[in-house]
């Protein structure tokens, strides 16, 4: 797996040697001996020639000094999960990948399965309380299915589904919450309704006001992408009319 060439985003790409219509991408992932990579750095910071990019001219003019390998990703073991989950990966360089994305993880049988022991994702962790349910009358039932919500999270009353909740997020009553992705400390409001959007952190979505059902009106408030998906900005408090 020793490389021998790396050209960045190429039109045509050319074949490994050996392997007629095929080639490797980078994902974008690199591991370094420190003192290489600080070398690497200072001598093409130097260089009034180079474009001080990464794929461009870093790594092709390592290639030609010192030992690159590849790692190949579809060969990927990963220890108590499945065999169709060994090479997921995803590109969330657009909104719709990290909506999919964020989709995967809520399966039942996620292709990104956070619940896997033998595989913990190392990450921040919080100091807050449990996700917690109330409410169970007829018209005010606070529920989720097919979802994640996170810690510290309160469902009063409210339906969410086939959704991603992030930490301290509140569903009032009588709301309802669809294939969305909601970050950490919104507020959705009484007899509100989300669908296919984007939530960013600290929105507020007000009492009654709807939102991915109207994608004409949602269009003048917010962003939304061509399948239909309503991104809502961290700054925006939606407010209905």
């Amino acid at each position: 797996m020793r490389v021998f060439n790396f050209d960045e985003k190429p039109t045509n790409a050319r074949a490994m040697p050996g392997a007629p219509g095929k080639c490797l991408a980078s994902m974008g992932n690199y591991l370094f001996d420190p003192q290489v990579l600080r070398n690497a750095l200072i001598e093409d910071a130097a260089d009034q020639n180079s474009r001080h990019d990464f794929g461009r001219d870093l790594i092709p003019g390592l290639i030609q000094r010192v030992p690159v390998y590849a790692y190949n990703f579809m060969t990927n073991h990963i220890r108590g999960d499945s065999e169709e989950n060994l090479s997921y990966w995803r590109d969330v360089g657009t909104l719709e990948a990290y909506y999919e994305a964020n989709m995967d993880l809520r399966d039942a049988r996620p292709r990104l399965n956070l619940y896997n022991q033998l595989w913990p994702l190392r990450t921040a962790y919080f100091d807050q309380p449990p996700a917690k349910f109330v409410f169970a009358e007829d018209s005010r039932r606070g529920h989720a299915l097919h979802s994640i919500v996170s810690e510290g999270s309160i469902i009063s009353g409210g339906s969410v589904r086939n959704s991603v909740l992030g930490r301290s997020v509140f569903v009032h009553s009588y709301s309802q919450v669809d294939d969305s992705v909601i970050m950490d400390h919104c507020h959705i409001g009484r007899h509100a309704k989300v669908r296919r959007a984007i939530v960013d952190k600290n929105v507020h979505i007000a009492e009654g006001d709807e939102i991915g059902y109207d994608l004409s009106r949602d269009r003048k408030r917010f962003f939304v992408t061509e399948s239909g998906i309503v991104v809502i900005p961290k700054v925006a408090r939606p407010v209905s009319n």
